[in-house]
C-alpha cells in the first residue's frame, strides 16, 4: 500500500472526537504535534486544502503516518498539547521561549491560607489545583470561591502570638465585605478552616456537598425567618449552578506514574500506555498484542507491561492498572484507583485502546473482510460459549398497547450485521390480552416452523429481547418443532444488559468495550425499532377502522384527507359543519356530524 492510500484508509478511521494528533515522516520521527476539536475533520484539512503556506505544504508531503490521543473534551486536548510539544519538541512546532505554562489555583501551605492563581508549581506542602487551559476560566473559579467563602487576600504572616499582640488592623477588604477578619480575631482559626474545606471542594469539582450545605443553610435562615441571610445564600447557590469545572486530565498532585489500559478481542489484545511527568501526559500509545493460548486481559496485561516499560526506557515507580495483576517489578507498586484524578487517567487509557482497536478493525475490514469477519465470529463464539460461528442471527422482539394489536418483529444479521430484506412482521393471533410470553412463543414457533416447511437455513444463534420470561417460552415453541439444542438461544434483558442462557439461573454480563455486546444491542435495537414500527402501523389502521368506516360516504382518501386535516378523530369529532366543508362535500360533512352528535348536530 502507498503512503496516499495508507493516509487515506487512516482518514476515513479516524474518529470524529476531540484529542491530539501526531504526525510522522516515513522514517518514523515526530514532525508535528496539534490539537483538535474533531481530530478526522482536522487531520482531513491537511491533505484537503489547497492554500496552505509554503511551511504548512512542505509538513503535508513529508507526512507518512498520524497517531492521535482521544481526550474527554477540547480544553483537555489544549492542556496534553502543550505538555506534549514540551516534552517531544517536534521540528514543525513553534517553540515558546520563556517556557511559559498553564496556570494553576494554589492553596497556600499557611496559617489561615490563602488562595491565588500561579504558574510555578512548588513542592512546599501547598495544594495546586488546574491547570486551567483559560485564564478566564480560572478566575472564574477563583471568583466562585471568593463569592461564595470570603477570605483573606493580604500576605501578613497571622501568627497566634501577631493576632493576639495587636499587631494588625482591619483593611478596606474587611470593611466591603470581601474578608472577616482573621488579622484581628474576628474570625477563628476553625470557621476559617470551614471555609477552606468548602473551597477545596470547589477546586476539585464535587459542587453536589457545596450545594447540599447551601440549601441546607438556606432552608435553616428561612425557617428562623432570617430572610435576607437566605436570599444571599440563593444568591450563592445560584452561582454554584451556574459553574463549570476544570479540565482533569492532568493534576500536579500525580507525578512520574504509568498508566495501563487493555482490551481485547479473540485474537488481540490492545494495551495502551500513558506516562505522567510533572503533573502532565508526555506520552501516549497503544501496542497490540498477538493471542497465543487464549490468555485474559490481566494475563495480556501483565506480560505487555514490562515489555512496554523495556521499549519506551520507563521506570515509574507507580503504575495505574485497571484490573488487579500480578505484575512482579521491583520498585515500582501497581495500583487499581478507584476514584478521583487517578480513576479518570485509568478510564482514558482504556478509552484510548477501545478507539484503537475499533480502528484496527475498521482497517482490518478495508484491507481483508473475510478476516475481519472472522475474527468477529470467532470472538462471538468465544464470549457467547458458542459451537459454530454466528453467521446468521435472529432475534425477537413484542410490542404492544396493554394488550391491544399485539405485534411482534424478527430481524436478521448476517455477519454481524444488518440482512433487512429478511427482517419479518407478525401479528399476533392466538393471545388475548397482554400476554408477552405467549406473544413471544407464538412468534417463534411460527417463524421455525415456515423455515422448517419452506426447507430454508436455520440461524446458528436466537437472540430473545426480555429476561428468563421470554427466554423459557421462545424456549417451549423450538422445544415443539423438535429444534431444542439445534439453535442457540441468548436473552437479553435491557436494565443490566444481562445475558441469560437456557437452564443458567445466573446471568452473564459482557464487558461493556466488547464486540459481541454491541452486534447483541444493534440487533436489540433494531428489533424494537421494527417491531414497535409494526405496532403502531396496526394500531393506526385498527384506529381509523373503528371510527370512520362506518361513515357513509367516508372512503380511505377521504380519511387520509380529513386526518391530513385535523390530526386525530377527536379533532373531527369536534370540528364543525363549516370546517369540515373545507376538506369534504355537504353530504359528507352532515354525514360525519350525525354520527359523532346524532341527529341533533
Amino acid at each position: 500500500m502507498s503512503t496516499e492510500e495508507h493516509l487515506q484508509a487512516l482518514l476515513e478511521r479516524m474518529p470524529h472526537e476531540p484529542g491530539v494528533y501526531q504526525h510522522f515522516d516515513k522514517d518514523g520521527q515526530l514532525l508535528y504535534i496539534g490539537k483538535a476539536k474533531d481530530l478526522k475533520k482536522r487531520v482531513a484539512s491537511y491533505f484537503n486544502k489547497g492554500d496552505h503556506n509554503g511551511k504548512t505544504r512542505l509538513l503535508v508531503r513529508k507526512i507518512a503516518d498520524v497517531q492521535w490521543i482521544i481526550t474527554p473534551s477540547e480544553a483537555d486536548a489544549l492542556l496534553l498539547e502543550n505538555s506534549m510539544i514540551k516534552e517531544h519538541k517536534p521540528l514543525y512546532n513553534i517553540q515558546l521561549k520563556d517556557d511559559k505554562t498553564y496556570p494553576f489555583i494554589v492553596l497556600k501551605n499557611e496559617r489561615f491560607p490563602r488562595i491565588f492563581p500561579t504558574r510555578q508549581v512548588r513542592k512546599d506542602g501547598s495544594e495546586y489545583f488546574g491547570p486551567y487551559s483559560h485564564v478566564k476560566a480560572m478566575h472564574a473559579v477563583l471568583d466562585l470561591c471568593k463569592k461564595l467563602y470570603p477570605i483573606r487576600t493580604c500576605s501578613l504572616a497571622l501568627s497566634r502570638e501577631n493576632i493576639e499582640g495587636g499587631k494588625f488592623r482591619v483593611c478596606l477588604e474587611y470593611h466591603i465585605g470581601n474578608c472577616l477578619g482573621p488579622c484581628v480575631g474576628k474570625q477563628t482559626e476553625e470557621g476559617y478552616a470551614e471555609s477552606i474545606a468548602a473551597i477545596r471542594h470547589v477546586l476539585q469539582g464535587n459542587l453536589g456537598e457545596v450545594r447540599a450545605s447551601l440549601k441546607a443553610d438556606m432552608s435553616e435562615a428561612a425557617s428562623r425567618l432570617h430572610f435576607e441571610e437566605a436570599e444571599r445564600l440563593r444568591l450563592k447557590l445560584d452561582a454554584v449552578d451556574k459553574f463549570q469545572a476544570k479540565s482533569t486530565v492532568v493534576h500536579p498532585s500525580i507525578s512520574d506514574v504509568e498508566v495501563y489500559g487493555v482490551v481485547s478481542d479473540a485474537k488481540a489484545a490492545y494495551v495502551n500506555f500513558m506516562r505522567i511527568h510533572n503533573g502532565a501526559i508526555v506520552q501516549g500509545q497503544t501496542l497490540e498484542f498477538r493471542k497465543r493460548l487464549d490468555e485474559t486481559d490481566p494475563d495480556i496485561l501483565a506480560a505487555a507491561i514490562p515489555q512496554i516499560r523495556d521499549r519506551f526506557s520507563v521506570a515509574s515507580r507507580t503504575i495505574l492498572v485497571p484490573v488487579d495483576i500480578s505484575l512482579g517489578v521491583d520498585g515500582a507498586a501497581c495500583l487499581v484507583p478507584q476514584r478521583g484524578d487517578k480513576k479518570k487517567l485509568v478510564e482514558l487509557s482504556l478509552r484510548n485502546a477501545q478507539f484503537h482497536m475499533r480502528d484496527r478493525h475498521a482497517q482490518l475490514e478495508q484491507v481483508d473482510p473475510e478476516a475481519a469477519k472472522d475474527r468477529l465470529m470467532e470472538t462471538m463464539m468465544r464470549d457467547l460459549r458458542l459451537k459454530d460461528p454466528p453467521v446468521h442471527i435472529e432475534c425477537f422482539d413484542n410490542s404492544n398497547t396493554q394488550g391491544t394489536n399485539p405485534a411482534s418483529a424478527c430481524v436478521v444479521f448476517r455477519d454481524g450485521k444488518p440482512a433487512k430484506r429478511d427482517y419479518r412482521k407478525f401479528n399476533i393471533r392466538t393471545v388475548d390480552g397482554p400476554d408477552d410470553f405467549a406473544s413471544m412463543k407464538e412468534a417463534v414457533y411460527r417463524r421455525y416452523k415456515r423455515l422448517l416447511d419452506e426447507q430454508q437455513p436455520l440461524p446458528q444463534l436466537l437472540v430473545i429481547d426480555g429476561g428468563k420470561g421470554q427466554l423459557s417460552h421462545a424456549l417451549e415453541a423450538l422445544e415443539e418443532l423438535g429444534l431444542r439444542g439445534t439453535i442457540a438461544v441468548i436473552g437479553i434483558a435491557k436494565r443490566l444488559e444481562e445475558i441469560f442462557f437456557p437452564g443458567d439461573s445466573l446471568p452473564m454480563y459482557l464487558d461493556k468495550r466488547s464486540p459481541s455486546l454491541r452486534v447483541i444491542q444493534h440487533m436489540r435495537n433494531e428489533a424494537h425499532r421494527f417491531s414497535l414500527a409494526h405496532h403502531r402501523t396496526r394500531r393506526s389502521r385498527a384506529f381509523l377502522k373503528s371510527e370512520l368506516d362506518d361513515i357513509p360516504g367516508v372512503g380511505p382518501k377521504t380519511k387520509v384527507s380529513l386526518m391530513a386535516a385535523f390530526g386525530d378523530i377527536q379533532a373531527i369529532a369536534l370540528a364543525s359543519e363549516v370546517a369540515l366543508l373545507d376538506v369534504v362535500n355537504l353530504k359528507v360533512a352532515r354525514a360525519i356530524r350525525v354520527h359523532f352528535h346524532g341527529s341533533d348536530a
